[in-house]
């Protein structure tokens, strides 16, 4: 309980950071998780000239950056399909109001990993280990695909539900046996020496949504499809200066040249439209949580998702 109260305490002391004294400068409120939305935004230049401030919020996962866009303290916020998901099936106040998609998810860019002395070597070495991973999260989502995907029972392991720090510090003290986590953790982990035993390249879609209160897609309308529209030429110049990224990212997150020019080049999303296909493929990542006993919520899929911003979306793919 105390927990819970500490952290409705902090949604609610960043819903009120800069909501006060706006004036009438109109003002969104983004939040990025580390080495994301942030950094290519910053180091591309892209927000130079806009109608608008941008206030950042930074976040450790995916799970605190759709709380705090749920509650209203954010407007908007990029994150992975699977947390997307989880988060609206759960009941959260979020809308996707634009995707992201990378045709060719690299290779470490999301993992199940263990120590560089560990015994284990193959998913089936797991059985009754613990494995940490964020709830929610694309973690989370490989460890229930890849267990599905070798007919293994979604009890088969035992699941902590660790932020990234904790499961980070937890992983190093040998307090868990595995940790399936994404770039740039595991981008960190494998340069430490983590063996991986599970490469979600071979399960998980590479698709990420912008997502958004629900209020916010309504009255900050313009300004997010400005935004969306900004954030697409920001990946397209990535694509062509990693370094430029790399940099700039090394400097926000405090993360060595070597973790952000790898977590860059892991990183190719380009901006598409919400279609057809995209809902389509979010069906399975609903089934699949729900068919591991993850998710319970009946919400209507199509409606977690606004097509309204689409014209802002580059339409390649």
């Amino acid at each position: 309980m105390k927990r819970l109260l500490l952290a409705f305490g902090f949604i609610l002391a960043l819903a009120g950071c800069g909501r006060g004294g706006e004036g009438d400068e109109p003002v969104l409120h983004v939040g990025s998780q580390r080495g994301g939305t942030k950094a290519v935004m910053v180091a591309s230049g892209v927000l130079e000239g806009a109608p608008y401030r941008v206030e950042w919020s930074e976040f450790p996962a995916a799970q605190h950056l759709l709380e705090a866009i749920g509650s209203g303290a954010v407007d908007v916020g990029l994150v992975g399909d699977a947390p997307f998901m989880f988060a609206y099936q759960s009941g959260g106040r979020v809308k996707a109001i634009g995707a992201q998609y990378v045709k060719e998810r690299p290779t470490g860019a999301l993992a199940l990993l263990v120590p560089a002395t560990s015994k284990i070597r193959t998913l089936a070495d797991l059985k009754g280990k613990t494995v940490a991973t964020g709830r929610g999260s694309v973690g989370h989502y490989l460890i229930i695909r890849a267990l599905a995907a070798a007919n293994l029972p979604a009890d088969y392991v035992k699941i902590s539900f660790l932020s990234p720090g904790d499961a980070k510090a937890a992983f190093a003290s040998g307090a868990i046996d595995a940790w399936s986590s994404w770039a740039p953790y595991t981008s960190a982990a494998i340069r430490e020496g983590a063996r991986t035993i599970v490469d979600g390249h071979d399960f998980v879609r590479g698709y990420g949504f912008d997502v958004a209160n629900v209020e916010s897609a309504k009255t900050k309308h313009d300004l997010l499809a400005d935004f969306l529209r900004r954030e697409a030429k920001a990946l397209e110049w990535k694509r062509a200066h990693n370094e430029e990224f790399a940099a700039v990212m090394a400097k926000e997150t405090g993360l060595p040249i070597e973790i952000a020019r790898d977590y860059g080049a892991k990183n190719g999303r380009q901006s598409v439209p919400i279609d057809a296909e995209i809902i389509a493929d979010q069906q399975r990542v609903l089934d699949d949580f729900r068919n591991a006993g993850a998710i319970e919520g009946k919400r209507k899929l199509a409606d977690g998702f606004d097509t309204s911003f689409n014209a802002e979306k580059v339409a390649s793919r």
